[in-house]
């Protein structure tokens, strides 16, 4: 079955349905879920949303605390360009039904690590879900919106691929997972709102889709990527059996939680005087030096030195799931540990969300737009998601009577291919993937662990290629196949800083040198560095 749109939006999040409301007015979108809509990682923020709102803060206070907290890696024209249109986003959000916490007759903001004022507006602790169910409702209620649940990308559609010259992107195929069957979407524009990553390691603060499907499609179709070194890992995720992938937001340390050694010592004095404060990278390897020092499973967040009502007003989601298996915050220490939670690098877009390839956007954790550098300040993510969807939509909405093309795309092929009796290869697979990235592409690295990587990234490859062209395609099949070439990307771009920075920690280099310079990845002519 072929379906044709103005525009084909790859991902429900923010970026992905904020875009799509842009847009609505003046074109038919899809917007494609590889779940339900509300299984994304956008979901789950649950700190807020950073933006100068306060008549005591000043644009370039934030401006400043984002390049700093980059390692001063940032790109200074995208920091100023996003902390400026950061108060206009809010106010979109505003009009569209967000429901953010008051303080009276103010919007209500807080404090997290690298931030120099309070400037985060929220939801109570579940900001992430207020704005999704905000965005979903009003996509719902628009026409010209059409909403795909359990629809996975399989790849972009690209004249060169078709073997026509003046390479342009002409639409997706799209596994739907209620039939099985691929589908072709041809659109005018395509854009990429796929997430980030983090999925390709162990433990993980994000949701099930975070595969770097985006990344990966744009990868094989020859994009350009950048900075895929840098994966972001959260301070603080709930240490629990029954406690899949639940954050503790970095709002419980800027309200004066204190991170604690298993016998209730405080520690991070001695590793910066920002304490609690400090940026994410800082506070991950920090807990991760003290859990090696120990041999420790977890150490501890408390936040009990707050009233009882200031914490059931302020954290009701963190208090209601923590008591659900047996911690009351409001007396207990809550166990944490570091897990994967950010993809900083991306496809290199401009700052109207282009790629490389024409008629392809990327937008939110999927792009690189040089905002977060070497570590992404908190609650700058989904800033970034409302930003540049303007920027794109406005970009999208002046080509959008240029005339479409009129290239035949040819349905997808089953008739090669069989059923497999071997699935179980793909979650084994799978685990192998996540394992040996969490080993050796973690938090510390050495050219040692990353040379053994490589080498086990290339076996792997070699194993799903294989098994890719001979059975038919699944989702889980579809997302092994991205996370191996995206571990790939940060595998090789690792291995390419000779330097320590920000959330790059390597034990053969551990200083940062004097350059600041990008990782830049392209999809030909690129070697394993000696």
């Amino acid at each position: 079955m072929q379906q044709e749109f103005d525009i084909l939006i790859i991902g429900s999040g923010a970026a992905g349905l904020s875009l799509a409301l842009r847009l609505a007015d003046s074109a038919k979108v899809a917007v494609l879920s590889k779940g339900s809509l509300t299984s994304g990682s956008t979901w789950l923020a649950q700190g807020g949303i950073a933006a100068v709102l306060d008549e005591s803060d000043l644009i370039q206070d934030h401006v400043s605390d984002t390049l700093t907290a980059g390692a001063h890696l940032s790109h200074s024209d995208a920091v100023e360009f996003t902390v400026k249109n950061g108060r206009k986003s809010i106010e979109w959000l505003v009009d569209q039904g967000v429901p953010f916490t008051r303080d009276g007759s103010r919007y209500h903001l807080t404090k997290e690590g690298g931030h120099s004022h309070r400037r985060i507006i929220h939801a109570a602790d579940a900001t992430g879900r207020a704005v999704q169910e905000t965005l979903i409702k009003r996509a719902s209620e628009h026409s010209s919106i059409h909403l795909f649940e359990y629809c996975t990308a399989v790849d972009l559609i690209t004249r060169r691929k078709l073997r026509y010259a003046n390479n342009r992107c002409l639409g997706a195929y799209v596994l739907d997972s209620s039939t099985g069957h691929v589908n072709v979407f041809k659109a005018k524009f395509v854009v990429l709102a796929t997430g980030g990553a983090s999925k390709a390691y162990l433990y993980t603060s994000n949701s099930d889709g975070a595969s770097g499907d985006g990344i990966a499609m744009a990868w094989r179709s020859g994009c350009r990527v950048a900075n895929m070194e840098f994966n972001q890992f959260h301070p603080t995720c709930l240490y629990h059996p029954q406690a899949k992938s639940f954050l503790i937001t970095e709002a419980v340390r800027g309200e004066g939680g204190k991170l604690l050694l298993p016998d209730g010592t405080p520690f991070m004095h001695r590793f910066d005087k920002r304490e609690e404060l400090a940026p994410r990278d800082i506070v991950a390897r920090a807990i991760d030096h003290e859990m090696k020092r120990l041999g420790a499973d977890c150490l501890y967040l408390d936040i009990s030195n707050k009233p009882k009502s200031f914490i059931l007003e302020h954290f009701p989601t963190i208090y209601d799931r923590c008591l659900k298996l047996g911690i009351d915050i409001t007396v207990d220490p809550i166990p944490v540990v570091p897990a994967a939670h950010y993809t900083c690098g991306g496809v290199i877009t401009d700052q109207q969300g282009r790629s490389d390839l024409e008629a392809l956007y990327a937008i939110g954790e999927t792009s690189f737009t040089g905002l977060h550098g070497a570590n992404r300040l908190a609650s700058n993510s989904l800033l970034e998601c409302l930003v540049f969807a303007e920027s794109a939509a406005d970009n999208i909405l002046a080509k959008l009577n240029e005339e479409a093309d009129q290239v035949n795309i040819p349905d997808w092929d089953e008739s090669q291919v069989t059923d497999s009796d071997e699935d179980v290869i793909i979650s084994h697979n799978w685990d192998e993937l996540r394992r040996f990235m969490w080993d050796y592409v973690g938090i510390v690295r050495t050219n040692k662990r990353l040379r053994r990587a490589k080498h086990r990234v290339d076996l792997l490859q070699h194993e799903i290629t294989e098994y890719y062209s001979n059975y038919k395609i699944s989702k889980d099949l579809l997302e092994l196949r991205n996370l191996a070439s995206v571990s790939e990307l940060i595998i090789r771009s690792a291995a390419l800083r000779k330097e320590s920075r920000g959330l790059h920690y390597t034990l053969d280099y551990p200083n940062q040198g004097a350059e600041a310079r990008d990782t830049i990845l392209t999809p030909i002519n690129y070697e394993w560095p000696q």
